[in-house]
């Protein structure tokens, strides 16, 4: 990918994400409902509130209205935002330093990137997974933390918890956007180029970012959803007064306990769902970014 500076790259990469963000809630929602349906019980032993994705997106229209399906939707638009600025201005940066010439540059740099990008995003995240969480309580699967609003949340997280509140569940948050970030920006870069190199379609055509994210969106979900279980459950457990959560110890402590109780399968929760959302939203973040920078690059390009 010829280069923006990386400033820009901030704005594209975050503007990109949240447009996707705005397409593919619905589907956040669903997902993040599945991953907690039967947590810490044995398959089998509790009702299955949720089932497949259209069933459960009738579900939750029903339980919450129409507008339910949109749960959580500004504390995602906040969590893209923050995330993908610090991820795309990171691995911009890198791109710029001449890491991704390098072998398996792309992916460090997109491990990196994910990484500051997971830390900068995460109390938006927190908030999102809790909002998202809620609802009746008839259909309520996981702990219910009766948020009101995004800052109603930050604020009510920040008074009882501290500071350290807002992060809390970082450490899931963390392996899994490195590990995503870097299957999705090694395998876009990778397979736009394999496309381009094959001369089957116009090399400046949105169809080439197109295919690139058909692929990465693949990859993306395969190695994400595990470790997108995991998160999922430890941003959204209770706390007792010193902040400590209640469930699980961590991210070890919360695989663990998954697999003994739940069985090995229980960390694909939700996997359709997760790639419907992934997948649309992998596809739509890197064909938005690409075309961006195609605009960006154009008045240069036009003077040239």
């Amino acid at each position: 990918m010829e280069p923006v500076p990386p400033e820009l790259d901030l704005v594209l990469g975050a503007s990109a994400c949240c447009l996707a963000c705005v397409l593919t809630n619905p589907l956040e929602v669903v997902k993040t409902r599945l991953q907690l349906q039967g947590e810490l019980r044995a398959p089998g032993t509790y009702p299955r509130l949720y089932r497949g994705l259209v069933a459960s997106m009738a579900t939750v229209a029903r339980a919450d209205g129409l507008r339910g399906l949109q749960k959580g939707l500004a504390a995602g638009l906040l969590y893209q935002g923050l995330m993908n600025s610090a991820r795309f201005y990171c691995y911009s940066l890198a791109c710029q330093a001449g890491l991704s010439q390098q072998p398996g540059g792309t992916v460090v740099a997109g491990a990196v990137a994910g990484a500051l990008g997971a830390f900068v995003g995460s109390p938006a995240y927190l908030v999102k997974t809790q909002l998202q969480a809620q609802t009746v309580a008839a259909m309520a699967v996981g702990h219910q933390h009766q948020h009101q609003s995004v800052l109603g949340a930050l604020e009510t997280i920040w008074r009882q918890q501290g500071l350290l509140g807002l992060w809390r569940g970082v450490g899931g948050a963390v392996p899994r956007v490195m590990v995503g970030s870097a299957a999705q920006l090694a395998t876009f870069a990778s397979a736009k180029a394999w496309v381009q190199e094959q001369q089957w379609l116009p090399e400046d055509s949105w169809l080439v970012a197109l295919a690139g994210g058909m692929v990465s969106s693949v990859a993306v979900a395969v190695v994400m959803t595990p470790l997108d279980v995991v998160s999922t459950r430890l941003y959204n457990q209770p706390v007792d007064s010193a902040g400590k959560g209640q469930l699980y110890g961590g991210l070890a402590d919360c695989l663990v306990k998954i697999c003994q109780q739940e069985g090995p399968s229980a960390l694909y929760k939700g996997l359709g769902p997760a790639y419907l959302r992934l997948g649309p939203h992998t596809v739509l973040s890197m064909v938005f970014w690409d075309e961006l920078r195609r605009l960006a690059r154009w008045p240069q390009q036009r003077d040239t």
